[in-house]
């Protein structure tokens, strides 16, 4: 039997960013530390794995330089971004900058950085790595997490930022 996904011709990748950012994403920081230096990198694609055990995952670029800092560290906090932090997102998302200039945060429970004010907090160790095309499937364990309903969630859709209300 022919394989249905060798069988077609290759999509265009400005197709595939096109149709796929008609679904709509949250935002997170995932966060660490590289010796005592906290690194962190901006990553939309965190998804819950897994209820028993408890597992996540994200998704970096192969081309992060920040990922083989923050796998490094084994312990990781996902900061779930609120709606007021898209400046905090890009800041995040730049390379070659001090990331953590003038952001507040704090020592989460397995010591990696806590963002202030994020929507949800997710303190993770790192289970599993899957090679996936031009990214690495990263999937941890969840050994504490928290969220408060203070405002919405900061949202990525067709390009830019959206929020609930």
């Amino acid at each position: 039997m022919p394989s249905l996904i060798t069988d077609r011709p290759p999509l265009e990748s400005d197709l595939l960013r096109e149709v796929m950012g008609h679904f709509a994403t949250g935002v997170a920081i995932i966060t660490g530390y590289d010796d005592a230096e906290p690194v962190g990198l901006t990553c939309q694609s965190v998804v819950s794995v897994s209820l028993d055990p408890p597992l996540i995952s994200f998704c970096p670029a192969k081309t992060s330089s920040s990922w083989p800092r923050l796998r490094r560290s084994g312990a990781l906090s996902i900061n779930v971004l609120a709606e007021q932090q898209s400046a905090l997102c890009r800041q995040f998302a730049a390379s070659g900058t001090d990331k953590f200039a003038g952001v507040a945060h704090t020592p989460a429970g397995n010591g990696s950085p806590r963002i202030a004010d994020a929507l949800a907090h997710i303190e993770a160790t790192i289970d599993a790595e899957h090679d996936a095309g031009d990214h690495t499937i990263v999937v941890c364990r969840i050994t504490a997490l928290s969220a408060s309903a203070a405002t919405g969630p900061l949202l990525f859709y067709r390009g830019a930022f959206e929020n609930l209300r």
